[in-house]
C-alpha cells in the first residue's frame, strides 16, 4: 500500500472543482486561506492547490525524509540514554577518602567483610545474637578509646519485648521477645537534650549473607561514628547510632527501640539506611512526614545527592511490596526522617549472591560521605532542637543527574505549576477563542487530534496487553528478565508501531490534502494539552511529583515559541529538527532518567511478585506508558515526514521476529552468570503437619517438602531438571484451616496460590515446638477467653480462624484490637532472641450462641527453624542439590499443628 498524500480520486475531484470555479473564485480563496492561516498559525491549507499559496507549497515540498528523521530521533534518544548512564556510573563527584576527618571507604569495607564473613544472621541465631553483637561491641570499644575528649560515647545493649500491628502485606500482628539492639550515643561532654538517630540493621534473611541488606549500612555507620568521634568539631546535639538486630522480622527491633528505650525521647529526626538492591547509588526515597527542613538539610549537606519525591510518592502508594524502619519511627515515634536505600541490581537482593565483593568501593564512599555530612549538619543545627516549629508543609525535591538537588516548598510548586498551566491556556486560547469564521478548522482539527492521540494510545496499550497475555498463556513469561532488550523489542516496538499506524491512517484518510506543517502544529498542541491536563490533575490531587509534568509543559512550550518563526519561514528542515530537539533536551533527558529508575526498581521485583500477577502484563503496561510519554512530542514528525511505511515495516518485523523467538523459548529468563546472576527464587520447607479435632484427637498427619516459586512461571522451568516436581503434586488447600493449612512464614498467601507438596519423611527437630491451652474461662461480658502458651524456635507463626457465629473481639497482642489478614484469617508473626521465656497470650471469642458443635475457633501454629542444626534435613539437602545453578532455593525445616476449640 502506498502512503501518498492525495488519492487519484481526490486529485480528479479537486481539479474538476477548480475548473468549475474559474478565475473569479481566486480572490475569495486567497482571503479564506489568509484567514485560516492567521487563525491557526500556518493554516489548514491544501497541498498543491491554488489557494494554498507559496508557503503551503514550501511546506509540501520540504517534507522530511523518513530515514533521516527516524535516524535523528533514534540517535537523539540513544545519546540522552548514554548521558543518563554516564551520570549513574559516576558514583562519586570527587575522591576524598583518606583525608583527615573524611570518610574512609576502605575502613568501612573492612567492617563489611568481617560482618558478612559471619554468614547469614537471622534473629535468634548465634550468628546474629552473639557473633555479630560481639564484633560490633569490639569495634565500638576501639572507637571509644580513640575518641576526642570533646565527645562522650555511651553504649547500651537493649533486649526489648513488645507487640504491634501493621497493615503491611494485607495486615498482621507482630510479637517479639528479647531481641537485640546495639545502641551508641555520641554527644558533647556536657550532654545533650536533643539527638538525631542513624539506623541500620545487622540481621539478614535466612540463607543470605546480607551484604547490601544491610551490613554495608552498618559498616558505613561504624566508620561515620569513628570519624565523628575523633573530630575536633564540637557537637551541639547528640547522635544516636542504632544497630538493630531484627529488621527482617518485619521491623521489630526499631519498634522496640522507639517505644521502650530511654534515649528514644531525645530523638528529633532520623536517617534510615536500607537496601532494595546491591550497590550503586543510595536513593533518598522517603522524607518527612512534612518537615521540609530535613530535605533542606540533605540538600545543603550531601556531597553526592540522589533524591526524588517521585520515588517517595510511588513507594508510599503501596505499589512496591516492601517496607522499612522508616514506617516505625514515623507511625510509633511520630518522628520525621530520611529514608535511603541502594536500588541497583535488585535481582540478587535477599539471595546468596548478596556478598561484600559485589558492592563497589565507590558506592561505600558516596554513602559514607553523604551520611557523615548530613549527620554533622543536623548535629550542629539549631533547627533540630526546635524541629516542631518547622514541621508543617511538604517539599518538592529532585536531583539533577546526581550533581545537585533542587528543593522548594510544595506551595511554591503549586504556583509554578499554575503559571505553566496559565501559559498553556494563553497559548491555546489565542487559537481556540478566535472568531468562529477564522478558527473553525483549527478547533475541529485540534479536537480530532486529541481523539486520534487517545485512540492511538489506547489501541497500542490493548495491542501490547494482548501480546503479553498470549506470551503468559503459552508459558513464556519473564523472557525479558535476563535480557531486558527483549521487552523493548517486543512491547516497545509494538507500541511505537501502533501509534504510528493510527496517525498515518489519520493523515491518509482524514486529513486529506492538509499541509504537513499545519498538522505538525496541531499535534504539538494536542500533546501540550495532554501534558497540561496531567499537570492540572496531579497538582489538584496534591502530588509533589507534578513537577515532572510541569517540565513536560514549560520546556516544550518555550521551544515551540522559540522555533515557531523559523519553522514558519523555512518549514521542516534540518535546522528546525536540531533546534526542536535541543529545546526538548531537558524534559527528555529527565524523562529517561526517571524511566531508568522505574525499570531498575520494578524489573527485579517482577521476578519475586508471586504466582498471581502476570509480570509480562505489568511490564508491557509500564513500557507502553513510557513510550507514550516519550513519543508525545515526536508525533508531529509523523505528519512532517513523506512516509512512515519503512518505519512501520521495520518495527513490525522486529516485534514479529522477537515474538517468534520468545514463543520458541529462545530467551531463558534466569542466569547463573557469576558477574551478573539473575536467579529464580524458590522456597523449600520440609514440614510435618498435625491436625487435631475438637476433642484433641489427631485426625490427620502428613509430612513433605512444601515448594513455593516466587514468580509467575511456577515450576515449569524446574520440572525438566527435577521431574518429581510437577503438576501432579500441586498442593491442595485445606478449606477448613486458616491460610489453607500451610506454614506461611509471612501472610503472602494471596500472592502465591500455586504451591507444590512433595511427600517426604517426617521431621523431628531437636527443639520441638510445644503449644497448649492454659485456661478457658467465661468473662463477665459473655465472651470466652482462651489463654495459650507456646515454646519453640526463634520464629513462629500463629494463625486464627473464627467459626460461623463467632468473632474475635480482643486479644493480648498489639494494641488489643485483632487485625485480620487478607482473606479474613488472623496472622501473628512471632520471634525471639536468645534465652526467651515461654510465649503466653490470650484471645477473646464472642459467640452468638453457646452451642457450637464444631467449636468456636480454629488455631494453628507453625515453627520455623531458620538456623542451627534443626534447619536442615537429609531429604531437604538432597532436593536442594538437584536444583539447577540458576536458581536460589532457600530451605528450612518447619512444623505445623492445628487445633480446634
Amino acid at each position: 500500500m502506498e502512503w501518498s498524500s492525495d488519492s487519484a480520486a481526490v486529485r480528479r475531484h479537486r481539479g474538476a472543482a477548480e475548473r468549475r470555479e474559474g478565475p473569479a473564485a481566486a480572490p475569495h480563496r486567497e482571503r479564506e486561506a489568509s484567514a485560516q492561516e492567521d487563525a491557526s498559525g500556518g493554516g489548514r491549507t491544501r497541498k498543491g492547490s491554488p489557494e494554498s499559496g507559496g508557503a503551503s507549497r514550501r511546506g509540501a515540498g520540504t517534507a522530511l525524509s523518513e530515514a533521516r528523521t527516524v535516524l535523528s530521533l533514534a540517535l537523539y534518544l540513544l545519546a540522552l540514554r548514554a548521558l543518563v548512564q554516564l551520570s549513574l556510573q559516576r558514583l562519586v563527584l570527587s575522591r576524598t577518602s583518606g583525608f583527615q576527618g573524611e570518610f574512609d571507604a576502605r575502613q568501612a569495607r573492612d567492617y563489611l567483610e568481617h560482618i558478612t564473613a559471619i554468614g547469614p544472621r537471622t534473629t535468634g541465631s548465634a550468628e546474629n545474637e552473639i557473633l555479630t553483637v560481639q564484633y560490633l561491641l569490639e569495634q565500638i570499644k576501639l572507637i571509644e578509646r580513640q575518641s576526642s575528649s570533646l565527645h562522650g560515647i555511651s553504649v547500651d545493649i537493649q533486649r526489648p519485648t513488645g507487640s504491634f500491628s501493621i497493615d503491611f502485606l494485607g495486615g498482621f500482628t507482630s510479637y517479639y521477645d528479647n531481641i537485640t539492639n546495639v545502641v551508641v550515643k555520641l554527644e558533647p561532654r556536657s550532654g545533650a537534650q536533643h539527638a538525631v538517630l542513624a539506623n541500620c540493621h545487622f540481621d539478614s534473611v535466612a540463607n543470605s549473607p546480607g551484604a547490601s541488606d544491610d551490613a554495608v549500612s552498618c559498616a558505613v555507620m561504624l566508620e561515620v561514628l569513628r570519624r565523628m568521634s575523633v573530630s575536633s568539631e564540637p557537637l551541639q546535639h547528640a547522635v544516636v547510632f542504632l544497630f538493630n538486630g531484627a529488621e527482617e522480622n518485619v521491623l521489630q527491633a526499631s519498634h522496640g527501640f522507639i517505644t521502650q528505650h530511654p534515649w528514644a525521647s531525645l530523638i528529633r529526626a532520623f536517617i534510615n539506611l536500607e537496601a532494595a538492591g546491591v550497590g550503586g547509588k543510595e536513593l533518598v526515597f522517603q522524607t518527612g512526614p512534612e518537615n521540609p527542613w530535613l530535605v533542606q538539610a540533605y540538600v545543603s549537606a550531601a556531597k553526592h545527592p540522589f533524591a526524588s519525591v517521585v520515588a517517595q510518592e510511588v513507594f508510599q502508594s503501596g505499589i512496591i511490596p516492601s517496607d522499612t524502619d522508616f514506617r516505625i519511627y514515623r507511625d510509633f515515634g511520630n518522628i520525621p526522617g530520611i529514608d535511603l536505600a541502594f536500588i541497583e541490581n535488585g535481582y540478587i537482593y535477599h539471595t546468596k549472591y548478596d556478598t561484600a565483593d559485589r558492592i563497589l568501593i565507590d558506592s561505600i564512599q558516596r554513602a559514607g560521605d553523604n551520611i557523615l555530612a548530613v549527620l554533622k549538619y543536623l548535629a550542629t543545627s539549631d533547627m533540630l532542637a526546635s524541629s516542631s516549629e518547622y514541621r508543617h508543609g511538604n517539599v518538592v525535591f529532585f536531583d539533577v543527574f546526581g550533581l545537585f538537588v533542587i528543593a522548594y516548598p510544595s506551595r511554591v510548586g503549586t504556583i509554578i505549576n499554575c503559571m505553566a498551566v496559565m501559559a498553556v491556556v494563553l497559548y491555546l486560547g489565542k487559537k481556540l477563542l478566535q472568531p468562529k469564521h477564522r478558527n473553525a478548522d483549527y478547533t475541529r482539527d485540534f479536537l480530532c487530534g486529541l481523539a486520534i492521540t487517545f485512540i492511538s494510545w489506547f489501541t497500542s496499550l490493548v495491542t501490547v496487553l494482548i501480546i503479553a497475555v498470549f506470551v503468559s498463556l503459552i508459558g513464556q513469561s519473564l523472557s525479558w528478565y535476563n535480557h531486558f532488550y527483549v521487552a523493548v523489542c517486543l512491547y516497545g516496538t509494538a507500541t511505537v508501531a501502533k501509534i504510528i499506524l493510527i496517525h498515518t491512517l489519520a493523515k491518509r484518510f482524514y486529513y486529506v490534502n492538509v499541509s504537513n506543517q499545519y498538522l505538525g502544529e496541531v499535534f504539538f498542541d494536542t500533546s501540550l494539552f495532554v501534558h497540561c491536563a496531567f499537570l492540572v490533575v496531579l497538582t489538584y490531587q496534591g502530588f509533589c511529583s507534578a513537577f515532572t509534568s510541569a517540565i513536560w509543559v514549560a520546556f516544550p512550550l518555550f521551544t515551540k515559541l522559540f522555533v515557531y518563526k523559523d519553522f514558519k519561514k523555512h518549514g521542516a528542515q534540518g535546522r528546525f529538527i536540531a533546534l526542536y530537539l535541543l529545546g526538548m533536551f531537558i524534559p527528555y533527558l529527565y524523562g529517561l532518567y526517571l524511566i531508568w529508575a522505574v525499570f531498575e526498581m520494578f524489573t527485579p521485583i517482577l521476578g519475586r511478585s508471586g504466582s498471581e500477577i502476570p509480570p509480562d502484563v505489568v511490564l508491557a503496561s509500564i513500557l507502553a506508558v513510557c513510550v507514550m510519554i516519550l513519543s508525545s512530542y515526536f508525533i508531529k514528525f509523523i505528519y512532517l515526514v513523506k512516509s512512515t511505511k519503512k518505519t512501520m515495516l521495520t518495527l513490525t518485523l522486529v516485534c514479529a521476529v522477537t515474538l517468534l523467538l520468545v514463543c520458541g523459548g529462545a530467551f531463558f529468563p534466569y542466569s547463573s552468570n557469576p558477574a551478573s546472576p539473575k536467579p529464580k527464587r524458590v522456597f523449600l520447607q520440609h514440614m510435618s503437619r498435625t491436625f487435631h479435632n475438637l476433642e484433641g484427637n489427631v485426625v490427620k498427619k502428613d509430612s513433605g517438602i512444601w515448594i513455593n516459586g516466587f514468580d509467575y512461571t511456577g515450576m515449569s522451568h524446574i520440572t525438566p531438571h527435577i521431574p518429581e516436581i510437577n503438576d501432579t503434586i500441586r498442593a491442595h488447600c485445606e478449606e477448613n484451616a486458616p491460610l489453607c493449612g500451610f506454614p506461611w512464614y509471612l501472610p503472602v498467601h494471596f500472592l502465591i496460590r500455586k504451591n507444590w507438596y512433595l511427600p517426604a519423611p517426617e521431621v523431628s527437630p531437636r527443639n520441638p515446638a510445644h503449644f497448649r491451652l492454659l485456661s478457658k474461662e467465661k468473662t463477665p461480658w459473655g465472651s470466652i477467653k482462651l489463654t495459650f502458651e507456646a515454646t519453640g524456635p526463634s520464629h513462629m507463626s500463629f494463625y486464627v480462624r473464627t467459626h460461623k457465629g463467632s468473632t474475635l473481639s480482643q486479644w493480648s497482642l498489639g494494641n488489643g484490637i485483632p487485625v485480620t489478614s487478607r482473606g479474613g484469617d488472623y496472622f501473628v508473626f512471632y520471634s525471639h532472641g536468645l534465652q526467651a521465656s515461654a510465649w503466653q497470650f490470650w484471645i477473646e471469642v464472642q459467640q452468638v450462641s453457646e452451642e457450637q458443635p464444631e467449636g468456636m475457633v480454629t488455631v494453628a501454629i507453625a515453627a520455623h527453624y531458620l538456623s542451627g542444626e534443626d534447619k536442615r534435613s537429609s531429604q531437604l539437602d538432597a532436593l536442594k542439590e538437584k536444583f539447577p545453578d540458576w536458581t536460589f532455593p532457600s530451605a528450612w525445616v518447619c512444623t505445623y499443628s492445628l487445633f480446634v476449640f
